[in-house]
């Protein structure tokens, strides 16, 4: 799952995980949705949904999802049951992608996609128009849509235009501040040079078009955020007023919505580094989206997303992670109320996973446990809870009960490449919470490695980042030490054979060999 703007991401276990996988392979396109999605994991099938797009001259909607991600089923709950999403659907052909049917990863390296949702519009020809934004509400999700329908030129274009002065019409505008820059891989603009061009644009948006040059302007502020070198301090103080400006508007905030209930102490000591203001900036941001929750409007999730938010500000302004009772009592309700009005099954997954770790934040570790356990047998993807349950073992200090969740969650999740990725996070786990226990890192390690199917689409994107950081670990966990080292050189060998199986023409088997290659993990 992505991280968006200012944010500690919906879905914080992702973070935790990394880049994980996707949907069960017995799925062939979202549920409950009467989108005539056309199912698409291998290049033959991709190659006949634009085949025909170009037949009927119409574009291609790329749908890349996960059945456990939360935005990926709030996306499902709330945009695609849509009336009017489903009429505009018959406008382009829908591909969905389920990262776990045989080929997809390998589709997921064609279109560089990852990050859970991510939805591209492409041209009949294959170019690519634009990567549509998942955490706007539906209305602007449609608007934005319809521009990139309508749209005479892609959004690698428009940037290039707009920089270099050439004049851009509103909707363009609406294009590049909507585009979903979380999920760009780098297809637009270089991660080196995101945040400055960022910057450049929302100084160029025309004086008509505030909240375009303001989104932008955050969008710019959250890549500066998410570097590993801080900014100077006039770029930071600056950032500050500009995010000052937007709270003391409450237009603005609505606007901003998605982008300021993001909000993430990381992003709040980068605009405030001395903690008199930070304390000062965060208030002020609490002030601001408790007045918009209060207005109401807001779906459950976006609910949830304040609520975890204004815990995080509070924090700050407080300058203690220990919330006083009144105020702990007052989310648990909220918490409670959200959770209750949430009927639809798909939107559960987004915002009860999210609800548990607002109650997790707040210090109520048991009645996160409660939530999550009485929403296993309802769960449409119940081993997605069983993390947030590992992770509540992991704040107690209880390891066992924390390897225990995290192995259940394994075992328990469906599709090769799901299953891949979290035995090898079940992997790293075990290394990091219970080193010495060499059998069990061995068996865990040998049982992720023996399910690997001998085929090249095995080794790619999400697959192959995930094993290797397992084998970065394994490498670094075995030291000096004879037995660890007699583990990690089973290990290879035991891959090894793996590899050979995989014809040697194909990407895969060349991928396949690096696994265990010296050097840095690759990032989620």
């Amino acid at each position: 799952m992505p991280s968006y703007p200012l944010h500690r991401s919906a879905a914080a276990l992702v973070l935790a995980l990394g880049a994980l996988a996707c949907l069960p392979a017995a799925t062939a396109v979202p549920a409950h949705s009467k989108i005539g999605w056309v199912a698409a994991s291998t290049d033959a099938e991709v190659d006949r949904a634009f085949a025909l797009a170009r037949q009927s001259g119409r574009p291609v909607y790329l749908y890349w999802g996960a059945v456990w991600c939360p935005p990926c089923n709030q996306v499902k709950a709330t945009l695609f049951n849509r009336p009017d999403f489903i009429e505009r659907s018959r406008a382009f052909i829908p591909v969905y992608v389920d990262g776990d049917r045989p080929g997809a990863q390998k589709i997921a390296a064609r279109f560089k996609v990852s990050g859970y949702p991510t939805m591209v519009l492409f041209r009949p020809d294959g170019t690519e128009i634009t990567r549509l934004p998942g955490e706007v509400d539906p209305q602007r999700y449609l608007l934005t849509l319809s521009a990139a329908l309508n749209a005479q030129a892609s959004v690698k274009d428009l940037v290039s235009h707009a920089l270099s002065g050439q004049k851009l019409s509103d909707e363009q505008w609406n294009l590049l501040a909507f585009y979903s820059w979380d999920t760009d891989e780098q297809q637009v603009l270089p991660a080196a040079e995101l945040a400055k061009r960022l910057g450049e644009l929302a100084g160029r948006v025309p004086a008509n078009l505030p909240h375009l040059r303001d989104r932008l302007a955050l969008k710019a502020i959250s890549a500066r955020t998410d570097v590993e070198t801080t900014p100077d301090a006039a770029t930071a103080q600056a950032d500050r007023g500009t995010v000052e400006r937007i709270l003391a508007d409450p237009e603005g905030v609505r606007q901003q919505w998605d982008q300021l209930s993001g909000v993430s102490d990381r992003a709040v000591k980068y605009l405030a580094p001395e903690a008199a203001a930070r304390a000062t900036l965060a208030a002020a941001w609490d002030k601001s989206l408790a007045r918009r929750m209060a207005e109401g409007g807001l779906s459950n999730s976006e609910q949830i997303d304040g609520l975890d938010a204004r815990v995080t500000l509070l924090q700050l302004a407080d300058r203690t992670e220990a919330l006083p009772q009144a105020r702990v009592q007052e989310v648990q309700r909220e918490v409670a109320r959200v959770v209750t009005a949430t009927t639809d099954r798909y939107e559960r997954q987004a915002v009860v996973p999210s609800a548990a770790h607002v109650l997790s934040h707040i210090g109520l570790l048991d009645a996160s446990d409660a939530l999550l356990k009485a929403e296993l047998p309802r769960a449409v993807a119940p081993y997605y809870h069983m993390l947030a349950l590992a992770d509540n073992a992991r704040k107690r200090k209880d390891t066992r009960a924390a390897l225990s969740w995290y192995e259940q969650a394994w075992k328990a999740s469906e599709g090769p490449a799901t299953r891949i990725q979290w035995g090898a996070n079940y992997v790293r786990q075990v290394i990091e919470l219970a080193p010495n226990d060499v059998q069990r890192v061995s068996a865990a390690a040998r049982a992720v490695v023996g399910g690997l199917a001998p085929q090249g689409e095995t080794f790619f994107e999400r697959n192959q980042r995930s094993l290797q950081r397992m084998a970065k670990r394994l490498s670094d966990w075995q030291g000096s030490d004879p037995g660890r080292s007699q583990v990690v050189s089973q290990l290879r060998t035991d891959l090894e054979k793996v590899c050979k199986k995989v014809p040697a023409k194909e990407t895969g088997r060349a991928n396949c060999e690096k696994v265990f290659a010296a050097g840095e993990a690759p990032k989620s």
